[in-house]
């Protein structure tokens, strides 16, 4: 008679506004029926107990070498993902820096961008004029750690409204997309492409009627100012074969498996789409997807699995070059 099935430990750390977010009780209802057992890490203690796997999500240089040094104790145990993959994406410059690697334009690029580091680089953006530089443009914090902070944008119509910029920021030009952002989950090799609403289309004759600039932190916040989001509900998806190709390509050049992007499709006139990555996230909020917790149940088993074939297969190969004695 056969033992049961061995039962996987998956071991997260998360910041607690994520866990209460992600770590809902239908997911570890799911994860319990299938043979997973979701352990809470503290970050603040050793990590000792036998894990399969460990997702996390913390902002601390602190744990991010605890992390490290783990691997090197247990290399057996899945990290998912490496910090130093991550931390590619906490920088709205890097993050976007990969996109241009996949060799997939010009349908696919992203916005131009100019980095202002401080008050000084400020003001040589403010008195340089070049084509690099167009309004309007989107103003983001460098940093991109999922803080409130970093979601605070300003959409700015003309150099005065780049004087109350806060530096570091980085300036991206803003490009008409039809009011339609696509954001595109990534679990592995799970692929899901949902639409929502976004900015809508600036003409040149709205510029000079619009102010000098607009701070927002979501879209929805746009709406109190009254200037309305789009809705864009004719707005055709991308095509799922295409979506597919970026979200495998942007895995493997980032190295990662739990992040999303947001894409969305320049408005002209004519047949040809030009597609933009705009941002790219990690770890995004899964549990809005919908049946997250059989996709997250489903990417568990998989990498673990595919992470145990890999372990015996080393081991083979390392016995079968054992010299003897």
């Amino acid at each position: 008679m056969s033992g049961e099935a061995k039962r996987l430990r998956i071991g997260y750390a998360l910041e607690p506004k994520k866990i209460k977010s992600f770590i809902t009780p239908s997911l570890l209802t799911h994860t319990q029926n299938q043979g997973i057992d979701l352990v809470q890490i503290d970050p603040n203690k050793p990590l000792t107990q036998p894990l399969d796997a460990i997702i996390h999500k913390l902002h601390s240089p602190d744990w991010d070498q605890k992390l490290l040094h783990f691997s090197s104790q247990f290399p057996n145990t899945l990290v998912i993902d490496s910090p130093l993959a991550i931390q590619r994406l906490r920088d709205r410059v890097s993050m976007l820096d990969v996109v241009a690697q996949l060799n997939l334009s010009p349908t696919l690029t992203t916005p131009k961008q100019v980095y202002i580091e401080n008050s000084e680089s400020l003001l040589d953006c403010l008195s340089d004029v070049s084509e690099d530089f167009k309004f309007p443009v989107i103003a983001k914090p460098l940093v991109a750690d999922g803080s409130a902070i970093s979601h605070n944008m300003t959409l700015v119509f003309n150099r005065n409204g780049l004087k109350n910029l806060q530096p570091p920021v980085v300036l991206q030009d803003f490009v008409n997309h039809g009011g339609v952002i696509f954001k595109v989950y990534v679990v592995g090799k799970y692929v899901q492409c949902v639409k929502r609403s976004s900015l809508p289309d600036i003409s040149e004759e709205e510029m000079g009627n619009l102010g000098d600039a607009m701070p927002f932190s979501q879209i929805s916040n746009l709406h109190s100012s009254g200037y309305k989001a789009g809705v864009g509900d004719d707005v055709e998806m991308p095509p799922l074969s295409f979506v597919n190709q970026v979200a495998s390509a942007l895995g493997k050049a980032l190295n990662l498996n739990l992040f999303n992007f947001d894409m969305i499709r320049e408005a002209s006139v004519g047949h040809c789409s030009r597609y933009y990555v705009i941002d790219i996230n990690y770890f995004p909020g899964y549990a809005k997807m919908p049946s997250y917790e059989s996709v997250m149940t489903d990417f568990f088993k998989d990498i673990v699995n595919q992470n145990s074939v890999t372990v015996t297969a080393k081991g083979q190969e390392n016995n079968n070059h054992e010299v003897p004695s």
